[in-house]
């Protein structure tokens, strides 16, 4: 926005009441005729296909936006662009993806959705192995 000290949002809205529902402060149920652009790839994102009732993240580039504080609330000014850094399994084997905010560093976990790029998923699954921290060698001959 022209004149504000705020980054450009990650998202944006394509209708008034997908404005205001992205103003709201508290946990908003259903979403269902929310649209959005990612500023990150583009993309028109809607939320049908996702298998959940509240879209957090571009399905394409994985990439979301730093609004929330806690989950739902939308009460975070930082508003800067969070980058998908690695994905993890829950207790319940349930995959999430860690998001970094690239303005504050904060990091946070949003589950997958259903229409998430698997490749994209993939990729930040195997990431530690395809650059590990240390030598392989190091590991031994049973490693390789």
């Amino acid at each position: 926005m022209p004149g504000s000290d705020r980054p450009p949002l990650l998202f944006e809205e394509q209708s008034s009441e997908a404005r205001a529902k992205a103003a709201q402060t508290k946990y908003v149920a259903d979403e269902s005729d929310y649209t959005f652009r990612c500023r990150h790839c583009g993309q028109l994102i809607g939320t049908a296909g996702a298998g959940t009732k509240n879209r957090n993240h571009c399905p394409h580039c994985l990439h979301s936006l730093h609004v929330d504080n806690d989950p739902g609330d939308r009460a975070s000014l930082c508003r800067s662009v969070m980058e998908p850094i690695s994905v993890w399994v829950r207790r319940d084997g349930e995959w999430a993806l860690l998001h970094r905010c690239k303005s504050c560093g904060t990091i946070h976990s949003n589950r997958i959705a259903a229409d998430d790029n698997e490749t994209m998923l993939l990729s930040l699954a195997v990431r530690p192995l395809a650059n590990p921290a240390f030598s392989l060698e190091r590991l031994g001959p049973e490693a390789r």
